[in-house]
């Protein structure tokens, strides 16, 4: 995941002014599931590093933020590039899946 230094003060700032992608796994420490795709997200965010911005949103602590973009099951995975949602998945999924899913919304360049 990329370096926290770079990173704004604002999940939503970043949503809306990150020049790459970002990548946001919305989870809880209890959810099962949730420590299931942790590692899958992991994967992903090493291999399109430099390609996209992943982020992990606790949604205990940052209700705020699962609200504003209606998180209502976790885990739920969500890409948004300049604030627009490109992809959403809800539930756990392959590594596969996510994989092809981002490829397939990812911007070229």
């Amino acid at each position: 995941m990329e370096n926290k230094k770079e990173l704004p003060k604002s999940i939503n700032q970043l949503i809306q002014n990150s020049e790459k992608p970002v990548l946001v796994d919305f989870f809880a420490n209890w959810c099962n599931p949730c420590k299931v795709v942790s590692p899958i997200i992991k994967k992903i965010a090493s291999e399109f590093s430099g390609r996209i911005i992943a982020v992990k949103i606790d949604i205990d602590k940052h209700r705020y933020v699962s609200t504003k973009y209606y998180v209502q099951s976790i885990p739920t995975v969500m890409l948004f590039f300049k604030g627009k949602e490109l992809m959403r998945i809800t539930g756990s999924q392959s590594y596969e899946y996510y994989k092809e899913q981002i490829e397939s919304v990812l911007p070229t360049k």
